[in-house]
Protein backbone atom coordinates (compact mmCIF):
# COMPACT_ATOMS: atom_id res chain seq x y z
CA UNK A 1 0.00 0.00 0.00
CA UNK A 2 1.41 3.36 -1.01
CA UNK A 3 1.79 5.80 1.83
CA UNK A 4 2.49 9.49 2.14
CA UNK A 5 6.25 9.82 2.46
CA UNK A 6 7.75 11.83 5.30
CA UNK A 7 10.26 13.14 2.76
CA UNK A 8 7.44 14.59 0.72
CA UNK A 9 9.41 17.69 -0.25
CA UNK A 10 12.57 15.97 -1.45
CA UNK A 11 13.36 14.96 -5.01
CA UNK A 12 13.65 11.23 -5.52
CA UNK A 13 15.34 9.37 -8.34
CA UNK A 14 13.68 6.57 -10.25
CA UNK A 15 14.11 3.01 -9.09
CA UNK A 16 12.45 1.53 -12.15
CA UNK A 17 14.43 0.92 -15.30
CA UNK A 18 13.47 2.31 -18.68
CA UNK A 19 11.31 -0.04 -20.68
CA UNK A 20 11.82 1.62 -24.06
CA UNK A 21 8.16 1.73 -25.06
CA UNK A 22 6.91 3.57 -28.09
CA UNK A 23 3.95 5.07 -26.21
CA UNK A 24 6.16 7.50 -24.30
CA UNK A 25 8.22 10.29 -25.82
CA UNK A 26 7.90 11.03 -29.50
CA UNK A 27 11.68 11.28 -29.67
CA UNK A 28 13.86 8.35 -28.61
CA UNK A 29 16.56 8.59 -25.97
CA UNK A 30 19.41 6.36 -24.90
CA UNK A 31 18.61 7.04 -21.25
CA UNK A 32 15.50 7.16 -19.12
CA UNK A 33 16.91 10.07 -17.13
CA UNK A 34 17.58 13.58 -18.40
CA UNK A 35 21.30 14.31 -18.15
CA UNK A 36 22.99 17.69 -17.94
CA UNK A 37 24.35 17.17 -21.48
CA UNK A 38 20.85 16.56 -22.84
CA UNK A 39 19.59 19.57 -20.92
CA UNK A 40 22.29 21.83 -22.33
CA UNK A 41 21.55 20.67 -25.88
CA UNK A 42 17.80 21.15 -25.48
CA UNK A 43 18.12 24.55 -23.93
CA UNK A 44 20.30 25.78 -26.78
CA UNK A 45 17.57 24.71 -29.21
CA UNK A 46 14.85 26.20 -27.03
CA UNK A 47 16.63 29.53 -26.73
CA UNK A 48 16.87 29.74 -30.50
CA UNK A 49 13.23 28.97 -31.20
CA UNK A 50 11.87 31.06 -28.35
CA UNK A 51 13.02 34.43 -29.69
CA UNK A 52 9.62 35.48 -30.96
CA UNK A 53 7.89 38.80 -31.46
CA UNK A 54 7.24 40.48 -28.12
CA UNK A 55 4.73 42.91 -26.71
CA UNK A 56 5.02 46.07 -24.65
CA UNK A 57 5.38 43.92 -21.53
CA UNK A 58 8.99 43.43 -22.67
CA UNK A 59 9.76 46.81 -21.10
CA UNK A 60 9.49 45.37 -17.58
CA UNK A 61 11.64 42.32 -18.27
CA UNK A 62 15.05 41.80 -16.72
CA UNK A 63 18.19 40.83 -18.65
CA UNK A 64 17.78 37.06 -18.01
CA UNK A 65 14.38 37.18 -19.69
CA UNK A 66 15.63 39.24 -22.60
CA UNK A 67 18.41 36.74 -23.18
CA UNK A 68 16.10 33.74 -22.68
CA UNK A 69 19.06 31.58 -21.63
CA UNK A 70 17.80 28.70 -19.51
CA UNK A 71 19.56 27.30 -16.48
CA UNK A 72 19.88 23.54 -16.19
CA UNK A 73 17.88 22.59 -13.08
CA UNK A 74 14.60 20.98 -14.13
CA UNK A 75 13.14 20.68 -10.64
CA UNK A 76 13.92 23.90 -8.78
CA UNK A 77 13.80 27.62 -9.55
CA UNK A 78 16.99 29.67 -9.29
CA UNK A 79 17.79 32.06 -6.44
CA UNK A 80 15.49 34.67 -8.03
CA UNK A 81 12.55 32.30 -8.19
CA UNK A 82 12.84 31.74 -11.95
CA UNK A 83 12.37 28.39 -13.65
CA UNK A 84 15.12 27.88 -16.18
CA UNK A 85 16.33 31.34 -15.22
CA UNK A 86 13.39 32.83 -17.13
CA UNK A 87 9.84 32.21 -15.91
CA UNK A 88 8.55 33.25 -12.49
CA UNK A 89 10.11 35.97 -10.34
CA UNK A 90 8.44 38.59 -8.14
CA UNK A 91 6.53 41.31 -10.02
CA UNK A 92 4.72 42.84 -7.06
CA UNK A 93 4.38 46.19 -5.23
CA UNK A 94 7.28 47.00 -2.91
CA UNK A 95 4.90 46.54 0.02
CA UNK A 96 4.84 42.79 -0.63
CA UNK A 97 8.55 42.17 -1.16
CA UNK A 98 9.37 41.84 2.59
CA UNK A 99 6.37 39.54 3.06
CA UNK A 100 7.44 37.31 0.16
CA UNK A 101 11.03 37.16 1.38
CA UNK A 102 9.84 36.27 4.89
CA UNK A 103 7.46 33.65 3.48
CA UNK A 104 10.31 32.09 1.52
CA UNK A 105 12.57 32.01 4.60
CA UNK A 106 9.85 30.49 6.78
CA UNK A 107 8.98 27.90 4.16
CA UNK A 108 12.62 26.88 3.64
CA UNK A 109 12.95 26.33 7.40
CA UNK A 110 9.63 24.58 7.75
CA UNK A 111 9.98 22.08 4.92
CA UNK A 112 12.90 20.36 6.67
CA UNK A 113 11.38 20.62 10.16
CA UNK A 114 10.58 17.07 11.38
CA UNK A 115 7.68 18.34 13.52
CA UNK A 116 6.07 20.06 10.53
CA UNK A 117 6.58 17.06 8.27
CA UNK A 118 5.05 14.76 10.88
CA UNK A 119 2.03 17.04 11.39
CA UNK A 120 1.48 17.52 7.65
CA UNK A 121 1.71 13.80 6.89
CA UNK A 122 -0.58 12.90 9.80
CA UNK A 123 -3.27 15.38 8.74
CA UNK A 124 -3.04 14.15 5.14
CA UNK A 125 -3.56 10.59 6.36
CA UNK A 126 -6.24 11.06 9.03
CA UNK A 127 -8.11 14.14 7.77
CA UNK A 128 -7.72 14.05 3.98
CA UNK A 129 -7.63 10.28 3.58
CA UNK A 130 -4.33 9.88 1.76
CA UNK A 131 -2.97 7.89 0.08
CA UNK A 132 -5.87 7.77 -2.39
CA UNK A 133 -6.15 4.90 -4.91
CA UNK A 134 -4.65 4.44 -8.34
CA UNK A 135 -7.73 2.97 -10.02
CA UNK A 136 -7.75 0.92 -13.24
CA UNK A 137 -10.54 2.35 -15.43
CA UNK A 138 -11.26 -0.91 -17.23
CA UNK A 139 -14.37 0.05 -19.19
CA UNK A 140 -12.90 3.39 -20.25
CA UNK A 141 -9.78 1.54 -21.40
CA UNK A 142 -11.94 -0.84 -23.44
CA UNK A 143 -13.50 2.15 -25.20
CA UNK A 144 -10.18 2.45 -27.05
CA UNK A 145 -9.77 -1.25 -27.88
CA UNK A 146 -8.56 -1.84 -31.44
CA UNK A 147 -9.75 -4.61 -33.79
CA UNK A 148 -6.69 -6.69 -32.88
CA UNK A 149 -7.69 -6.55 -29.20
CA UNK A 150 -4.93 -4.19 -28.11
CA UNK A 151 -5.77 -1.24 -25.87
CA UNK A 152 -4.12 1.19 -23.47
CA UNK A 153 -4.49 0.70 -19.73
CA UNK A 154 -5.92 3.89 -18.21
CA UNK A 155 -5.59 4.55 -14.49
CA UNK A 156 -7.17 7.35 -12.45
CA UNK A 157 -5.26 8.93 -9.59
CA UNK A 158 -8.29 9.49 -7.38
CA UNK A 159 -7.81 13.02 -6.00
CA UNK A 160 -11.61 13.28 -6.13
CA UNK A 161 -11.73 10.97 -3.10
CA UNK A 162 -9.87 13.45 -0.90
CA UNK A 163 -11.79 15.25 1.83
CA UNK A 164 -13.57 18.20 0.08
CA UNK A 165 -13.54 16.34 -3.25
CA UNK A 166 -10.43 17.61 -5.04
CA UNK A 167 -6.66 17.93 -4.91
CA UNK A 168 -6.86 21.48 -3.52
CA UNK A 169 -6.92 20.36 0.12
CA UNK A 170 -3.27 19.20 -0.03
CA UNK A 171 -1.90 22.71 -0.51
CA UNK A 172 -4.48 24.35 1.74
CA UNK A 173 -3.40 22.23 4.71
CA UNK A 174 0.29 22.87 4.12
CA UNK A 175 -0.20 26.62 3.91
CA UNK A 176 -2.57 26.72 6.90
CA UNK A 177 0.05 25.04 9.09
CA UNK A 178 2.64 27.46 7.70
CA UNK A 179 0.40 30.47 8.48
CA UNK A 180 -0.17 29.19 12.00
CA UNK A 181 3.59 28.85 12.53
CA UNK A 182 4.06 32.43 11.25
CA UNK A 183 1.44 33.78 13.66
CA UNK A 184 -1.00 34.84 10.92
CA UNK A 185 -4.63 34.39 12.00
CA UNK A 186 -6.40 35.96 9.01
CA UNK A 187 -6.48 33.95 5.77
CA UNK A 188 -7.52 35.11 2.31
CA UNK A 189 -7.83 33.10 -0.88
CA UNK A 190 -9.15 33.32 -4.42
CA UNK A 191 -11.29 30.66 -6.04
CA UNK A 192 -12.76 29.91 -9.44
CA UNK A 193 -14.64 26.62 -9.38
CA UNK A 194 -14.91 26.93 -5.62
CA UNK A 195 -12.82 23.86 -4.77
CA UNK A 196 -9.85 25.88 -3.52
CA UNK A 197 -12.26 28.11 -1.61
CA UNK A 198 -13.90 25.10 0.01
CA UNK A 199 -10.50 23.60 0.86
CA UNK A 200 -9.32 26.89 2.38
CA UNK A 201 -12.54 27.36 4.36
CA UNK A 202 -12.20 23.77 5.56
CA UNK A 203 -8.67 24.15 6.90
CA UNK A 204 -9.51 27.52 8.46
CA UNK A 205 -12.35 25.85 10.35
CA UNK A 206 -9.97 23.05 11.32
CA UNK A 207 -7.35 25.48 12.69
CA UNK A 208 -9.60 28.28 13.96
CA UNK A 209 -8.50 30.93 11.44
CA UNK A 210 -10.50 33.83 10.01
CA UNK A 211 -11.27 33.11 6.35
CA UNK A 212 -12.14 35.49 3.49
CA UNK A 213 -12.67 34.05 0.01
CA UNK A 214 -12.74 36.19 -3.13
CA UNK A 215 -14.81 34.73 -5.95
CA UNK A 216 -15.96 36.19 -9.24
CA UNK A 217 -19.68 36.95 -9.29
CA UNK A 218 -20.07 34.94 -12.51
CA UNK A 219 -18.37 31.95 -10.89
CA UNK A 220 -20.55 32.28 -7.80
CA UNK A 221 -23.59 31.95 -10.04
CA UNK A 222 -22.37 28.78 -11.74
CA UNK A 223 -20.93 27.25 -8.54
CA UNK A 224 -23.72 27.90 -6.02
CA UNK A 225 -23.17 24.62 -4.19
CA UNK A 226 -19.56 25.46 -3.36
CA UNK A 227 -20.53 28.98 -2.27
CA UNK A 228 -22.96 27.44 0.22
CA UNK A 229 -20.29 25.00 1.42
CA UNK A 230 -17.79 27.81 2.04
CA UNK A 231 -20.30 29.86 4.00
CA UNK A 232 -21.42 26.80 5.95
CA UNK A 233 -17.79 26.30 6.97
CA UNK A 234 -17.67 29.85 8.35
CA UNK A 235 -15.92 31.68 5.51
CA UNK A 236 -16.86 35.14 4.26
CA UNK A 237 -17.36 34.81 0.50
CA UNK A 238 -16.88 38.17 -1.20
CA UNK A 239 -18.20 38.53 -4.78
CA UNK A 240 -15.89 40.25 -7.27
CA UNK A 241 -17.76 42.15 -9.98
CA UNK A 242 -14.88 43.74 -11.88
CA UNK A 243 -13.73 42.60 -15.32
CA UNK A 244 -15.44 39.37 -16.32
CA UNK A 245 -16.15 38.49 -12.67
CA UNK A 246 -14.14 35.27 -12.89
CA UNK A 247 -10.93 33.77 -11.46
CA UNK A 248 -8.54 36.40 -12.83
CA UNK A 249 -10.53 39.17 -11.16
CA UNK A 250 -10.85 37.25 -7.88
CA UNK A 251 -7.07 36.77 -7.82
CA UNK A 252 -6.48 40.47 -8.43
CA UNK A 253 -8.81 41.39 -5.56
CA UNK A 254 -7.13 38.92 -3.20
CA UNK A 255 -3.74 40.47 -4.00
CA UNK A 256 -5.15 43.95 -3.26
CA UNK A 257 -6.37 42.71 0.11
CA UNK A 258 -2.98 41.21 0.88
CA UNK A 259 -1.18 44.46 0.02
CA UNK A 260 -3.44 46.31 2.46
CA UNK A 261 -3.31 43.77 5.29
CA UNK A 262 0.05 42.10 4.80
CA UNK A 263 1.08 42.31 8.48
CA UNK A 264 -1.84 40.23 9.76
CA UNK A 265 -2.84 38.18 6.73
CA UNK A 266 -1.57 35.12 4.89
CA UNK A 267 -2.68 34.62 1.30
CA UNK A 268 -3.30 30.93 0.50
CA UNK A 269 -2.82 31.12 -3.25
CA UNK A 270 -4.48 28.13 -4.85
CA UNK A 271 -2.28 27.39 -7.84
CA UNK A 272 1.33 27.19 -8.98
CA UNK A 273 1.04 30.77 -10.25
CA UNK A 274 1.81 34.12 -8.60
CA UNK A 275 5.11 35.50 -7.29
CA UNK A 276 7.90 33.34 -5.92
CA UNK A 277 7.84 31.34 -3.64
CA UNK A 278 4.19 30.44 -4.32
CA UNK A 279 4.70 28.35 -7.49
CA UNK A 280 7.39 26.27 -5.78
CA UNK A 281 5.56 26.04 -2.46
CA UNK A 282 2.18 25.04 -3.91
CA UNK A 283 3.84 22.47 -6.16
CA UNK A 284 5.70 20.97 -3.20
CA UNK A 285 2.51 20.72 -1.15
CA UNK A 286 0.96 18.72 -4.03
CA UNK A 287 4.05 16.64 -4.81
CA UNK A 288 2.78 13.62 -2.91
CA UNK A 289 0.44 12.98 -5.86
CA UNK A 290 3.31 11.94 -8.12
CA UNK A 291 5.19 10.21 -5.31
CA UNK A 292 2.18 8.04 -4.53
CA UNK A 293 1.74 7.27 -8.23
CA UNK A 294 5.34 6.06 -8.49
CA UNK A 295 4.89 3.70 -5.53
CA UNK A 296 1.44 2.51 -6.63
CA UNK A 297 2.56 1.88 -10.21
CA UNK A 298 5.45 -0.21 -8.98
CA UNK A 299 3.04 -2.25 -6.85
CA UNK A 300 0.48 -2.71 -9.64
CA UNK A 301 2.64 -3.48 -12.67
CA UNK A 302 6.23 -3.31 -11.51
CA UNK A 303 7.29 -0.16 -13.34
CA UNK A 304 6.56 3.47 -14.10
CA UNK A 305 3.64 5.01 -15.99
CA UNK A 306 4.26 5.59 -19.67
CA UNK A 307 2.12 8.72 -19.84
CA UNK A 308 0.89 11.19 -17.23
CA UNK A 309 -2.01 13.44 -18.17
CA UNK A 310 -3.78 16.22 -16.26
CA UNK A 311 -5.93 19.26 -16.90
CA UNK A 312 -4.18 22.62 -16.69
CA UNK A 313 -5.65 25.94 -15.57
CA UNK A 314 -3.10 27.59 -13.29
CA UNK A 315 -1.52 24.16 -13.19
CA UNK A 316 -1.37 22.88 -9.59
CA UNK A 317 -2.80 19.38 -10.02
CA UNK A 318 -0.65 18.79 -13.10
CA UNK A 319 2.55 19.92 -11.33
CA UNK A 320 1.70 17.75 -8.34
CA UNK A 321 1.59 14.78 -10.71
CA UNK A 322 4.44 15.77 -13.05
CA UNK A 323 7.09 16.91 -10.57
CA UNK A 324 8.11 13.47 -9.35
CA UNK A 325 8.70 12.34 -12.96
CA UNK A 326 10.24 15.43 -14.54
CA UNK A 327 13.67 13.78 -14.81
CA UNK A 328 12.24 10.47 -16.06
CA UNK A 329 12.48 11.10 -19.78
CA UNK A 330 10.71 7.85 -20.63
CA UNK A 331 7.55 9.17 -18.93
CA UNK A 332 5.54 11.44 -21.21
CA UNK A 333 3.92 14.49 -19.57
CA UNK A 334 0.72 15.90 -21.10
CA UNK A 335 -1.28 18.89 -19.90
CA UNK A 336 -4.73 19.67 -21.31
CA UNK A 337 -5.93 23.27 -21.43
CA UNK A 338 -9.38 24.77 -21.82
CA UNK A 339 -10.01 25.17 -25.56
CA UNK A 340 -13.37 26.84 -24.89
CA UNK A 341 -15.26 27.49 -28.12
CA UNK A 342 -12.19 26.50 -30.14
CA UNK A 343 -8.76 27.91 -30.93
CA UNK A 344 -9.49 29.48 -34.30
CA UNK A 345 -9.38 33.24 -34.78
CA UNK A 346 -12.28 34.94 -33.00
CA UNK A 347 -13.17 31.97 -30.80
CA UNK A 348 -13.00 32.34 -27.01
CA UNK A 349 -10.76 30.01 -25.04
CA UNK A 350 -8.29 29.71 -22.15
CA UNK A 351 -5.55 27.86 -24.07
CA UNK A 352 -2.66 29.85 -22.60
CA UNK A 353 0.24 27.61 -23.62
CA UNK A 354 -1.27 26.79 -27.00
CA UNK A 355 -1.84 30.37 -28.15
CA UNK A 356 -0.36 32.67 -25.50
CA UNK A 357 2.85 34.70 -25.32
CA UNK A 358 5.12 35.44 -22.34
CA UNK A 359 4.20 38.39 -20.13
CA UNK A 360 3.50 39.44 -16.55
CA UNK A 361 0.33 38.69 -14.59
CA UNK A 362 -0.34 38.40 -10.86
CA UNK A 363 3.30 38.81 -9.89
CA UNK A 364 4.87 36.30 -12.26
CA UNK A 365 6.42 36.18 -15.74
CA UNK A 366 4.81 33.37 -17.71
CA UNK A 367 2.69 32.63 -20.76
CA UNK A 368 -0.50 34.73 -21.03
CA UNK A 369 -3.40 35.19 -23.38
CA UNK A 370 -2.71 38.76 -24.50
CA UNK A 371 -3.07 41.02 -27.51
CA UNK A 372 -0.34 42.82 -29.46
CA UNK A 373 -0.46 45.69 -26.96
CA UNK A 374 0.16 43.39 -24.01
CA UNK A 375 -3.42 43.65 -22.74
CA UNK A 376 -5.04 40.54 -21.28
CA UNK A 377 -7.58 38.86 -23.54
CA UNK A 378 -10.47 37.66 -21.40
CA UNK A 379 -10.45 33.86 -21.27
CA UNK A 380 -13.42 31.54 -21.63
CA UNK A 381 -14.12 28.02 -20.44
CA UNK A 382 -17.17 26.08 -19.39
CA UNK A 383 -15.00 25.11 -16.42
CA UNK A 384 -14.61 27.85 -13.82
CA UNK A 385 -11.39 26.27 -12.57
CA UNK A 386 -9.69 26.53 -15.98
CA UNK A 387 -11.08 29.96 -16.89
CA UNK A 388 -7.77 31.79 -16.36
CA UNK A 389 -5.58 33.73 -18.85
CA UNK A 390 -2.25 32.75 -17.30
CA UNK A 391 -0.31 29.64 -16.31
CA UNK A 392 2.18 28.67 -13.62
CA UNK A 393 5.75 29.59 -14.62
CA UNK A 394 7.07 26.06 -14.25
CA UNK A 395 4.65 24.90 -16.94
CA UNK A 396 5.95 27.64 -19.23
CA UNK A 397 9.47 26.38 -18.66
CA UNK A 398 8.52 22.74 -19.28
CA UNK A 399 6.79 23.75 -22.51
CA UNK A 400 9.72 25.76 -23.87
CA UNK A 401 12.22 23.15 -22.75
CA UNK A 402 10.21 20.49 -24.56
CA UNK A 403 9.75 18.30 -21.49
CA UNK A 404 5.95 18.51 -21.39
CA UNK A 405 3.27 18.71 -24.07
CA UNK A 406 0.16 20.87 -23.86
CA UNK A 407 -3.02 20.54 -25.92
CA UNK A 408 -6.48 22.15 -25.81
CA UNK A 409 -9.86 20.46 -25.33
CA UNK A 410 -13.02 22.38 -26.18
CA UNK A 411 -16.09 22.88 -24.01
CA UNK A 412 -18.02 20.38 -26.11
CA UNK A 413 -15.26 17.78 -25.95
CA UNK A 414 -15.12 18.17 -22.16
CA UNK A 415 -18.90 17.79 -21.87
CA UNK A 416 -18.78 14.64 -23.99
CA UNK A 417 -16.08 13.24 -21.70
CA UNK A 418 -18.12 14.25 -18.64
CA UNK A 419 -20.92 12.02 -19.94
CA UNK A 420 -19.00 9.00 -21.23
CA UNK A 421 -16.77 8.78 -18.15
CA UNK A 422 -19.81 8.90 -15.85
CA UNK A 423 -21.54 6.16 -17.81
CA UNK A 424 -18.53 3.91 -18.33
CA UNK A 425 -16.96 4.11 -14.86
CA UNK A 426 -19.72 5.30 -12.53
CA UNK A 427 -17.55 8.25 -11.52
CA UNK A 428 -18.75 11.79 -12.27
CA UNK A 429 -15.70 13.96 -13.05
CA UNK A 430 -15.32 17.66 -12.46
CA UNK A 431 -15.53 19.70 -15.66
CA UNK A 432 -11.86 20.54 -15.14
CA UNK A 433 -10.93 16.86 -15.05
CA UNK A 434 -13.19 16.27 -18.05
CA UNK A 435 -10.78 18.24 -20.23
CA UNK A 436 -8.01 15.72 -19.55
CA UNK A 437 -10.46 12.87 -20.14
CA UNK A 438 -11.48 14.46 -23.43
CA UNK A 439 -7.93 14.38 -24.76
CA UNK A 440 -7.90 10.59 -24.38
CA UNK A 441 -10.09 10.51 -27.50
CA UNK A 442 -7.16 11.82 -29.56
CA UNK A 443 -4.34 10.21 -27.61
CA UNK A 444 -5.48 6.63 -27.11
CA UNK A 445 -5.90 5.60 -30.77
CA UNK A 446 -2.17 6.31 -31.20
CA UNK A 447 -1.03 4.10 -28.30
CA UNK A 448 0.23 0.50 -28.33
CA UNK A 449 -1.20 -2.36 -26.31
CA UNK A 450 -1.05 -2.08 -22.52
CA UNK A 451 0.45 1.40 -22.58
CA UNK A 452 0.11 2.64 -18.99
CA UNK A 453 -1.68 6.01 -18.86
CA UNK A 454 -2.20 7.72 -15.48
CA UNK A 455 -4.76 10.52 -15.50
CA UNK A 456 -4.98 12.81 -12.49
CA UNK A 457 -8.67 12.72 -11.56
CA UNK A 458 -8.38 16.14 -9.95
CA UNK A 459 -11.92 16.54 -8.64
CA UNK A 460 -15.43 15.15 -8.52
CA UNK A 461 -18.27 16.60 -10.55
CA UNK A 462 -21.01 17.16 -7.96
CA UNK A 463 -20.43 20.91 -8.21
CA UNK A 464 -20.90 20.84 -12.00
CA UNK A 465 -24.00 18.69 -12.38
CA UNK A 466 -26.50 21.56 -12.64
CA UNK A 467 -24.37 23.49 -15.12
CA UNK A 468 -23.68 20.39 -17.21
CA UNK A 469 -27.38 19.49 -17.25
CA UNK A 470 -28.20 22.95 -18.58
CA UNK A 471 -25.69 22.58 -21.40
CA UNK A 472 -26.51 18.97 -22.20
CA UNK A 473 -30.27 19.29 -21.75
CA UNK A 474 -30.43 15.80 -20.33
CA UNK A 475 -34.12 15.07 -20.55
CA UNK A 476 -33.72 12.26 -23.03
CA UNK A 477 -30.76 10.21 -24.18
CA UNK A 478 -27.27 11.59 -24.70
CA UNK A 479 -24.99 9.64 -27.01
CA UNK A 480 -21.86 8.20 -25.44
Amino acid sequence: MATTSASFLSARSSSASARGKTCTSKSSSSSSRITSEQTHHRLKKTTKRSTTKTTKIRAVMTPPEQQRVFTRDLKRPDENGRYGGVYGGKYVPETLIPALLNLEREYEKLKTDPAFIEEFDQVLKDYVGRANPLYFAERLSERYKKPDGSMPHIYFKREDLNHTGAHKINNAIGQAILAKRMGKKRIIAETGAGQHGVATATVCARYGLECIIYMGAADMERQKLNVFRMRLLGATVTPVRTGTSTLKDATSQAIRDWVTNVETTHYILGSVAGPHPYPMMVRDFHSMIGKEVREQAMEKWGGKPDILIACVGGGSNAMGLFHEFVNDEDVRLIGVEAGGEGINLGQKHAATLTLGKPGVLHGSFSYLIQDEEGQIIEPHSISAGLDYPGIGPEHSFLKDFGRAEYYPATDQEALDAFVFTSRLEGIIPALETSHALAYLEKLCPTLPDKCKVVLNFSGRGDKDVTQAANFLNISGEVDI
